[in-house]
């Protein structure tokens, strides 16, 4: 399975409605949460069909595709699963029970509710949440796999945009000739990492650099007062920008992090 990723390009009120889809899939998630919490005996099974009661008995909901609604479910099952394995493993410390989502960032839906243009450059979502088709702006080639290879799509928000995700399912085979010898690894702070021939990687220290950036965006955040009251709209706005900026500069940083580790494979 591989992810290929492009970055979405619409209008206002298509962001509006990718906005309204993710709170959905939040809702729902945290919906099926405390459906298990409150009754015994709950599979996935029956998360999967209470995402459909909560689509009859609310309209936002049943405006999202049921694959979405279903993914959204599933999400739910996967941290009650983790729970559960952590306490059969006797995992030390905290087990990891589920929590109540607050932050989602992501929709994401399987082999239905959308559909790629002729040239797979745009992409249309015709669910009733109104997001229509968005332009793919990237380098990865579509046209070398089938539709049938793209298990899941998934919409994310981040700092600087929305993007669009491609699960493909493909069989990667390499094949390589053993050279009979073996290298080992230890990785440090020092260093990145250091093996046994004596080679070593210098640590790039990408968040030590980048700190100054990082704490001033941080202080203009606490200086922009909440617009609670009637009246603030600028306030929100002003305080929405800065931690905006401020999210700009960790996803600059974890993107220098990733770049770094697929540059020294």
């Amino acid at each position: 399975m591989i992810i290929l990723e492009f970055k979405a390009k619409g209008k206002k009120h298509q962001y509006s409605a990718i906005d309204e889809a993710i709170r959905t899939v939040k809702f729902i998630r945290n919906s099926c949460l405390r459906y298990w919490m409150d009754n015994k005996g709950v599979n996935k099974f029956d998360l999967n069909k209470y995402s459909a009661v909560l689509a009859n008995n609310f309209p936002f909901a049943n405006e999202l595709n049921s694959t979405a609604r279903q993914s959204s479910a599933e999400r739910a099952w996967s941290s009650i699963i983790r729970f559960f394995d952590n306490c059969k493993k006797k995992v030390p410390g905290k087990k990891g029970f589920p929590k109540f989502q607050k932050n989602c960032r992501s929709v994401e839906y399987k082999q239905s509710g959308w559909k790629l243009s002729s040239d797979k450059k745009s992409i249309t979502f015709s669910d009733k949440k109104g997001i229509g088709k968005l332009k793919l702006k990237g380098t990865w080639d579509l046209w070398r796999f089938d539709k049938k290879q793209i298990k899941r799509v998934r919409i994310v928000r981040r700092a600087d945009g929305y993007y669009v995700q491609f699960c493909v399912s493909v069989d990667i085979k390499e094949e390589l000739e053993p050279t009979g010898s073996a290298v080992g690894l230890d990785v440090g702070l020092k260093e990145f990492y250091t093996d046994s021939t004596g080679k070593t990687e210098p640590n790039p220290r990408f968040y030590r650099t980048g700190e100054k950036r990082l704490k001033f965006y941080q202080r203009r955040v606490y200086r922009k007062k909440k617009g609670k009251a009637v009246g603030h709209a600028s306030r929100t706005s002003n305080r929405r920008k800065a931690v905006n900026r401020l999210g700009r500069q960790h996803l600059k940083i974890s993107r220098q992090r990733e770049e770094h580790a697929s540059a020294i494979r």
